[in-house]
């Protein structure tokens, strides 16, 4: 088929690209600068940004189905740059999709669009969408999914992939600057260690995308829906972090910090940053204290049953290519 991927040049947008590739379909790029790396597979890239209305449906022009990838991710920043990018960049998207007769699209949402701040146990797809919420890309990228799902219908099949923490080998933001904040001495364990987390191996988060392609034109079941996508192997947030350090030479975190002081300090830290104009990204935050002391692990039968989907890498293998990266990286380095 011709896929069009958005975002192409991240972490999991690559992943997607290159088993797009590998079974033979013609690939387009779409992303912010030059990747001559997704040139060297063969893929025809163009350069844009999302918010450019007219870039995003030339970039449609052709194609039978989408993944939308690009995002802005973060814990901080003007409400300004995420709504621009995650909401108002998937409402250019969908209108691409419109204009060029693409006839499926695939979004990629986060679980954080359902998180209100307190635990998550083995929730499904049922769970609402919060009242509240404590950053701006969660509520961003909720808006989006919401206008994604609703768009699904005559002429255009839509769904939503919920993945949740993805990690692996070539991961430049979560693992690297876990990595980076324990050798500065300034990781705490935020609440008392217990709460489990759902986490997803990065090629198991892309292989969904491709299943979801297939399901949009094969299952009306899944037009419309959104999907929660992990390993389905929860773990102990601080045991599994503790296993990362060590595969970089690190010992585990051993200072502490109460889950309502992290709350508070996160939210004294978001009024000093705020009053200070600061688009820096502060040390903690409410939203981050929340998502470090709290469960979040989620039930994926509904992917299992509409898309066919299983997590064919399990936590202990995806560790054990994590841990290999990590030395070829040391000794490059």
């Amino acid at each position: 088929m011709h896929a069009l991927v958005t975002g192409a040049g991240g972490f999991l947008g690559r992943y997607i690209v290159e088993q797009l590739v590998a079974r033979g379909d013609q690939v387009r790029a779409l992303a912010r600068r030059a990747y001559p790396e997704l040139g060297a597979l063969g893929v025809e890239t163009m350069q844009g940004d999302v918010q450019d209305a007219a870039a995003v449906s030339a970039a449609c022009r052709g194609i039978d189905v989408v993944f939308h990838v690009a995002a802005i991710a973060g814990i901080w920043g003007p409400w300004k740059t995420y709504y621009g990018i995650n909401t108002l960049g998937t409402e250019n998207v969908l209108a691409g999709c419109r204009q060029q007769g693409v006839s499926r699209l695939v979004y990629t949402s986060s679980p954080s669009v359902t998180f209100a701040g307190t635990d998550q146990r083995g929730v499904d797809e049922s769970a609402p969408y919060p009242k509240k919420w404590l950053a701006h890309y969660p509520h961003t990228k909720a808006l989006a999914e919401q206008r994604v799902l609703a768009a699904s219908g005559e002429g255009l099949a839509t769904c939503s992939l919920r993945p949740h923490l993805i990690w692996g080998p070539r991961d430049q933001h979560l693992i690297p600057r876990l990595i980076e904040r324990a050798r500065r001495g300034q990781l705490r364990q935020v609440g008392n260690g217990t709460n489990r987390v759902d986490a997803v191996y990065v090629e198991n988060a892309a292989e969904a995308h491709l299943l979801a392609a297939g399901a949009l034109e094969n299952n009306p079941a899944c037009r419309g829906q959104a999907y929660f996508i992990t390993n389905g192997q929860p773990v102990n947030c601080w045991e599994w972090i503790g296993e990362i350090l060590g595969l970089a030479g690190l010992p585990p975190v051993r200072r502490r910090i109460s889950a309502r002081g992290a709350y508070l300090a996160g939210s004294v830290l978001e009024g000093i940053w705020t009053v200070l104009r600061r688009t820096d990204e502060p040390r903690m935050t409410r939203f981050l204290a929340a998502q470090l002391a709290t469960s979040h692990y989620f039930d994926i039968s509904r992917a299992r049953r509409d898309l066919g989907y299983e997590p064919r890498i399990s936590m202990a293998a995806g560790m054990t290519r994590l841990g290999e990266w990590l030395s070829n990286c040391q000794a490059r380095t």
